[in-house]
């Protein structure tokens, strides 16, 4: 899937692409021996391509372990691309030098998962929050204050909190301080890292709205990582389903939600709970572990627990692709055009080990 990084607001009325992402690849070594060679890699992100538009909240969902979080942290340049390419506002992050990027950060930041471990416990809030203050701005001591108070307040916390170390705030506190945090600078760009996942439920209701009124007022855009399908389908506007370092199927909410092209997506929105017990709906139990990202299996990266993997998925792997509104998902069954192809339905999955059951 390829991309042009110079369709802004024009006259034809597209909207501007702000995040390009073309073809990234982040391979991790594993090294071994007296002499600590490297005897293989880790692919943990592998080829992969979206795009996110100016002002919107883009969703990347999947299992723990699938290239989420790396995939967040590469576009960043928090570690180093193996190959591929990610065009910010036109220009290529990754020939950037170190003057540029600083001033490429300014516009960049993350909210990290664990609210817990990404503040320092010796230095007091306040202090975390103006960091980034220090040093892209020239602002003075009392300017640097009055942004962390303004922001504080945003997220819902006191003047007097500035004051206060990390340990004397809850989980869900210390989100709010990592939200200022990430907002001191005015970004565009945000990487929410599962913000939420370690809160409680109630508690992630709170930080969600945060995160959509800051949107609002400030007209940032969003990287949100999560697993929680229910999330995600509440807080995005467009979802991307990643499997094994690989993306298998791209889409807007709606139609991700309504009508999931790709066996794997499927088999995701089956186990999502439904709060209502007379509603009946059919789960489906993939059977077998994750294959290892230091061997990948060939071909289609899911072909070894899809039940619906033919001859070809083993030995090629599929285009990720448009199959319409710019709904792209990677099946080989969806080649074929014929409709309802990929869908998994319990006669097809009569021969094989896959579990459909009725709740």
């Amino acid at each position: 899937m390829t991309q042009s990084h110079d369709n802004g607001k024009n006259g034809d009325g597209k909207r501007k692409i702000l995040v390009d992402v073309q073809q990234l690849k982040k391979y991790f070594p594993v090294r071994g021996g007296v002499l600590q060679r490297v005897q293989g890699w880790v692919k943990a992100v592998d080829d992969v391509s979206f795009f996110i538009y100016e002002g919107e909240s883009f969703g990347l969902v999947g299992e723990s372990g699938c290239g989420k979080t790396t995939v967040g942290r590469t576009i960043l340049r928090l570690i180093p691309a193996t190959d591929g390419h990610v065009f910010y506002d036109g220009q290529d992050i990754y020939n950037l030098n170190a003057s540029e990027l600083k001033k490429m950060r300014r516009r960049m930041q993350i909210i990290f998962q664990d609210p817990y471990s990404s503040l320092d416990p010796r230095m007091p809030v306040g202090e975390s929050i103006s960091e980034g203050l220090k040093i892209h701005t020239d602002k003075t001591g009392q300017e640097r204050y009055d942004i962390v108070v303004e922001m504080l307040t945003r997220v819902g916390l006191r003047a007097d909190h500035a004051r206060r170390y990390p340990h004397e705030f809850s989980g869900g506190q210390r989100q709010r301080i990592g939200i200022a945090r990430a907002l001191a600078l005015r970004p565009e760009f945000i990487v929410c890292d599962e913000p939420v996942s370690a809160l409680d439920v109630s508690i992630q209701a709170q930080v969600l709205n945060i995160l959509k009124e800051l949107q609002q007022d400030f007209g940032l855009t969003y990287l949100f990582i999560a697993h929680n399908l229910s999330v995600v389908e509440h807080f995005s506007d467009r979802v991307g389903v990643m499997y094994l370092g690989k993306m298998v199927e791209m889409a807007s909410r709606d139609a991700l939600y309504a009508d999931p092209l790709h066996p794997y997506t499927q088999s995701l929105m089956s186990a999502i709970p439904i709060p209502d017990p007379k509603v009946k709906r059919q789960r489906i139990l993939l059977q077998g572990e994750v294959p290892s990202p230091l061997n990948p299996p060939e071909g289609c990266r899911f072909h070894t627990r899809c039940p619906l993997a033919f001859d070809r998925c083993t030995q090629e792997e599929p285009p990720f692709k448009d199959y319409g509104e710019e709904h792209y998902a990677a099946c080989w069954l969806l080649e074929t055009g014929e409709k309802g192809a990929s869908k998994i339905t319990p006669e097809k999955v009569a021969a094989s080990d896959v579990v459909i059951i009725t709740e």
